[in-house]
């Protein structure tokens, strides 16, 4: 059985064929024609055959490049085709995401109608999860993740939103219990995320009160559940206004103290640097990153 004759130089052939110059052939791939030539040089080093007769004016097909080139020509369109089958198959696929849960609760789910306004023809799973995805095994082409920058070196990631934390509570609870110093928090309840666990510690370590405990300390499996309880008015939640703007611009909670602290980790938008970015998932990516900048992240 006869090898696969290089496939880079005999693509360039079926182009030069089908142009019957190298000129043309040059154009159309974006290359020099002295490329075309070095390629065309090596099949037919390949083939033990010439291809083309060099002309003063051009080059010109042999007999045996011509119908070389009508079948190698006849292959590649299948291929093409098969490849368009691959394309159309992907571009009816949903674009399928695993995001964080509270970020997709309290920031993505809130601008969602404006990537559907502008992209009504492109369909996005969604998927929850906090822990680590790994493309190589999940059904995911991309995923909103929180991080410190220690991804995968595989892995290519574009921040998003910062992770930006403050106190946050209900108007109401604010009015009755009149917080205005950092000192004031020691008269309510605290209330923690599971998942977010040393939120609270490093925000009263960068306060410079580490040692300041609530009236009560109250535990929630997730963020989306403590910040519920805040705007219930249940205590004092250690809050993300990036991700809670919202909520703050509707009045449901407030920040009663102007004491920010950034966490070293941002949300960020990862993708596998192995699989090249379809034209769905580009649109979205430029959604995102565009969306975070234009609302102050």
């Amino acid at each position: 059985m006869a090898k696969l004759p290089p496939l880079n130089p005999l693509h360039v052939f079926e182009v030069a064929a089908r142009l019957e110059s190298f000129s043309k052939a040059a154009q159309e791939l974006g290359v020099t024609q002295s490329a075309i030539g070095r390629q065309i040089a090596i099949l037919e080093s390949y083939l033990g055959v010439p291809l083309f007769r060099r002309e003063t004016h051009g080059v010109t097909l042999t007999d045996v490049a011509r119908d070389y080139g009508h079948d190698i020509s006849t292959a590649f369109q299948q291929v093409r085709t098969a490849t368009d089958k691959v394309f159309n198959i992907a571009q009816d696929e949903p674009l399928t995401i695993r995001v964080y849960p509270t970020f997709a609760a309290k920031w993505l789910l809130p601008r969602w109608a404006t990537f559907e306004a502008r992209h009504p023809d492109i369909a996005i799973r969604l998927t929850l999860g906090y822990n680590p995805v790994n493309f190589a095994q999940d059904d995911v082409d991309a995923a909103i993740l929180l991080g410190a920058g220690d991804w995968p070196a595989q892995y290519i990631a574009d921040p998003v939103v910062p992770d930006v934390i403050t106190p946050v509570c209900s108007p109401a609870l604010l009015k009755a219990g009149k917080i205005r110093k950092i000192g004031d928090l020691a008269r309510h309840r605290l209330l923690h995320s599971r998942v977010r666990a040393t939120a609270w510690s490093e925000w009263l370590a960068h306060a410079g009160h580490p040692d300041l405990k609530g009236s009560a300390e109250t535990e929630f499996p997730n963020s989306a559940l403590a910040y519920q309880a805040a705007i219930e008015g249940l205590g004092v939640a250690m809050g993300q206004p990036h991700l809670l703007a919202q909520d703050i611009r509707s009045g449901l909670l407030v920040c009663p103290l102007e004491l920010r602290f950034t966490r070293p980790q941002s949300y960020c938008f990862v993708r596998p640097q192995w699989r090249s970015m379809s034209p769905k998932m580009r649109a979205f990516r430029s959604w995102i990153l565009k969306t975070a900048r234009d609302s102050g992240a």
